[in-house]
Order: C-alpha cells, then structure tokens, then sequence
C-alpha cells in the first residue's frame, strides 16, 4: 500500500488542492468504482456513466483551487455526479419535449412555401454547424450520417478502433446540440407562432 492509499480524504484533498497528481489519482482509485454503482443505478447506460465520471473527475482536478468541500470529499463527488445524471434528465426531458411538439406540428400542419424554405433554413444552420466540427471528427460523423456507414466499416476504412468513432460521433452529437439548441428552439417557437396561416 502507497502513502497515498493511508491517507485520509481530507489530506489527499489538501495534497490535490497542491497540484499533486498521484493525490489525485489516489482519490480517483479510491472512488471510481462506487461513482461508478452509484451512477449506473440512476442511468444505467455503460458509456454514458463513463463520460459522466470522466467530467466529474476532470471538473475536480481543473477547479481544485476553487472548491471548497462543505461535505466531505465523498459527499461532494456523489453530489457532483447526481447533479450531472439530473442536468442530463432534465437536457432530454427539454429534447424530448420539443421533438414531439415539432413532430405533432408538422404531422398537422400542410407544407407551404414558407415553411419549406425554413426547414432549408434549419438544414443549412446544422450543415454549417457539421462543417464547423474538427476536421476528423466531422469525417467520421458525416460517414456515419451521410454515408450510412457502420462504426466497423468507418474504423476499418480510417484505420482507427470502433471505440474511437463511437467516442468521435457522441463528441459531435454533444457538440452539435449544445449549438444547435437555441437555433431549433428559435425555430419552433416561430413555427408556432407564425406557422399556422
């Protein structure tokens, strides 16, 4: 055993605070694995929960000069985690709710010039936000979406592993609807308010 396996969490956290990495990976050793039970309980989605540690732990090593633990350090990663699995609850709630009210919309309503040339619109506003991407991870999502290609064949074709474009294309999606949400809000809002004629 390591010192920094003995240590106490409130020592590893002050060594932390001091820019120690093996204090770091300490704590990241010591609580991974429970994050991990206690997240894959909230949001049983393997990968997901992975991307969710992964912020969690990155957040704590970029803000350590700043955080200032009213819990224990225990208490403040199992609370940082629920705050992420609820603010990404409450990102697909909003989704959820604004797909199915376009949906409903355009299943009702009968295509006109107008709206035509603002679904072209909306096109063009994500194919600008795609050419945008970094220039790899805008190859593999526009294989993935345009070009219909599997994660296996867009790997085997670039030379790269499944993981990779798994990674690459959840990158983009993320990427893409943080940049795109304010657009398609906009642009349902004004479907329905100007919409019906």
């Amino acid at each position: 055993m390591s010192f920094y396996d003995l240590c106490e969490d409130s020592k590893l956290f002050n060594l932390l605070k001091e820019g120690d990495l093996n204090a770091f990976a300490a704590v990241h050793k010591r609580y991974y694995g429970i994050l991990y039970i206690h997240a894959y309980k909230m949001f049983p989605d393997r990968e997901e929960v992975k991307d969710i540690l992964q912020e969690v732990f990155l957040c704590l090593w970029n803000n350590r000069d700043d955080i200032v633990l009213e819990l224990n350090l225990k208490g403040y990663l199992y609370t940082a985690t629920r705050n992420r699995i609820l603010n990404i609850f409450k990102h697909q709630k909003i989704k959820l709710a604004y797909i199915s009210s376009f949906a409903s919309f355009i299943e009702n309503e009968s295509p006109c010039v107008d709206k035509q040339f603002r679904l072209k619109e909306l096109t063009a506003l994500i194919d600008a936000e795609v050419s945008l991407l970094p220039p790899q991870m805008r190859l593999i999502f526009e294989m993935s979406r345009n070009a219909n290609l599997s994660h296996n064949e867009i790997a085997l074709e670039l030379n790269i592993s499944p993981l990779t474009v798994r990674k690459q294309i959840n990158n983009s999606l993320k990427i893409l609807r943080m940049k795109l949400a304010t657009h398609f809000l906009t642009f349902l809002i004004f479907y329905l308010l100007h919409g019906r004629r």
